[in-house]
């Protein structure tokens, strides 16, 4: 089993606390933890979380990690999720040390359905989903018994056999545990174990047609599979009184279900329902989307998995649930990009600017780094000539207090090349400026002048001639809002960025020709950009520079 971004400093927390005491007491001999997606979607960076937790605690602990499928519902899940989830968990560098499948458990699920039904713990009831849901109370009132409530184990064998048969409709008759219909927590008030449904699922065909709810599979998987500690999030807690049910009920191995905060960040979502509403009504363009919180866009987007799993280990563990600072992701992957990401040169509003001293058709190669973070990144060699692109905000005709870049009379450098000074600009009928014109110092090759002089300012550029033109995608946070999960029902999409993306023409170095799909950059003063997997030779952007608003001076 792997584990990306190790750290071999120590953790604390309160689930490493207790598996730390389930060791020391003897309680535990091997820790033994799961990740248990439902393969009804694609995984996000909630799941990140808990795929990081689940996997770094086995390994911190010497034991093992399992990646189950929770395939209990054939009305949602399909095998496209289950290659989904898998390709995901793989590309945040985990590898898990066994997979199952909720599904192969079906057989024993049931058998132990009917030893409760047997000791008098389950009945088959016959009302529908709505007079269920009506009888359970709420939490100031006590539930009111089914009237089927009352029928005898022999009963209701015989009928939980007869659904299992298939010789009932779907919800005509649903198997419920006998708890307590008065119990203060809702979950306890004779939960629904089995419910009929006459389709066929992705693994076992049409061999069932009562499938059992995830409460009743849950637990009973961890059992069966050994697994020590059962690590969920806090939605789960009201649940763990269920769980425990279960198991001491069956008499079986009994894990240790602890509850940890959910990881939320923002400006995104995680809601299933309204992520598939953003994809099914076209607000975005499917589930690798490199606007969404989802692991396939985010890959999509350039972001490094690596910094994914730093981000997951920085907000660490808690038990209160709270929002995160999309500023912090950010951070996570500029720093991995800033050491891993190959530095090129890229102008997204370009404008052309002419060195008026070149000498006529003359192409030079000048030398510039590929990462100064990375010495073993080396050099390479890029055209300069008596035409270039520039980015239009590095130049001001009437220059305001502050800006230091290319303006009348001037000097700039110009990087890796030569320090030019405006002489001049032509303008278009409508007064637009449509080229700067310049004269540049040929003492000054490399950036720096002989006789000691500066300029307060480096411009980058692409030499016009041999400039790749490229598409790429600018894109932004997707909500306006930073909680748009806080929207009431379909309100999350009034809150929808209209600036989100954008899709513009660069003007790109040659040798970004022939960057492979997925290869990451920096384009040196505008941020870092990945080439879409999907879409090779156009370019997308993964996040700005960090001190993206400093350099505009």
């Amino acid at each position: 089993m792997s584990d990306p971004a190790d750290d071999s400093a120590p953790t604390t927390d309160f689930v490493r606390e207790r598996i730390r005491a389930d060791l020391a007491s003897g309680a535990v001999q091997q820790v033994v933890t799961r990740f248990p997606p439902e393969p009804n979607g694609y995984l996000h960076i909630g799941h990140a979380k808990a795929i990081t937790l689940s996997f770094s605690v086995a390994k911190e602990f010497g034991g093992r990690c399992h990646l189950r499928m929770d395939d209990t519902n054939p009305e949602a899940e399909d095998q496209e999720f289950v290659d989904a989830i898998q390709e995901d968990v793989r590309w945040l560098g985990f590898e898990w040390d066994a997979l199952y499948y909720a599904a192969d458990y079906f057989d024993q699920l049931y058998a132990w359905a009917e030893q409760l039904v047997e000791k008098g713990l389950a009945y088959v009831d016959d009302q529908d989903a709505e007079a269920i849901s009506t009888g359970r109370g709420t939490l100031t009132t006590a539930g009111t018994e089914s009237p089927f409530r009352g029928r005898s184990s022999a009963e209701n064998l015989d009928l939980l056999r007869r659904m299992k048969a298939g010789e009932f409709g779907d919800g005509q008759k649903v198997l419920r545990a006998k708890i307590d219909m008065a119990h203060p927590n809702l979950n306890m008030r004779d939960p629904v174990l089995y419910r009929i449904r006459h389709l066929a699922h992705q693994r076992t065909g049409d061999t069932w047609c009562i499938y059992p709810m995830y409460d009743w599979a849950h637990g009973q998987s961890d059992s069966i599979e050994g697994i020590t500690h059962s690590l969920c999030t806090l939605e789960f807690e009201h649940h763990r009184p269920l769980y425990d049910w279960f198991l001491d009920a069956l008499g079986i191995f009994h894990p240790r279900q602890i509850e940890f905060a959910r990881l939320n960040v923002e400006y995104m979502l995680t809601s299933k329902r309204k992520l598939l509403q953003l994809v099914e009504d076209g607000h975005v363009d499917g589930w690798d989307d490199p606007r969404l919180p989802t692991l396939r866009g985010m890959r999509r987007r350039g972001y490094p998995p690596e910094a994914l799993v730093a981000f997951c280990r920085h907000v660490g563990v808690a038990k209160f649930n709270s929002t995160h600072e999309i500023s912090l992701l950010d951070h996570f992957v500029r720093d991995h990009l800033n050491k891993t990401a190959p530095r090129r040169m890229a102008v997204l509003d370009p404008i052309e600017l002419v060195i008026e001293n070149w000498p006529a058709g003359q192409i030079e190669m000048v030398t510039a780094i590929n990462n100064p973070e990375d010495e073993a990144a080396g050099t390479r060699e890029v055209p300069f000539g008596g035409r270039l692109w520039i980015e239009r905000e590095d130049f001001m005709e009437e220059p305001p207090k502050g800006f230091f870049r290319l303006a009348p009379g001037r000097e700039v450098r110009l990087r890796y090349g030569y320090f030019v000074t405006c002489t001049g600009v032509d303008k278009d009928a409508a007064g637009a400026i449509t080229r700067i014109r310049c004269t540049y110092d040929p003492a000054t090759r490399g950036g720096n002048a002989p006789d000691g002089r500066k300029v307060k300012a480096t411009i980058h550029w692409v030499s016009a001639e041999q400039a790749l033109d490229a598409e790429v995608q600018l894109y932004d946070r997707l909500f306006t809002d930073p909680d748009p999960a806080a929207a009431d029902g379909a309100g999350f999409l009034q809150l929808l960025n209209p600036d989100s993306k954008k899709v513009i023409t660069g003007k790109l170095e040659p040798s970004l020709q022939h960057a492979a799909p997925g290869e990451r950059f920096q384009f040196e003063r505008l941020g870092y950009f990945t080439v879409d997997p999907e879409n090779p030779g156009v370019f997308l952007r993964t996040t700005t520079l960090k001190d993206g608003a400093k350099r505009k001076k």
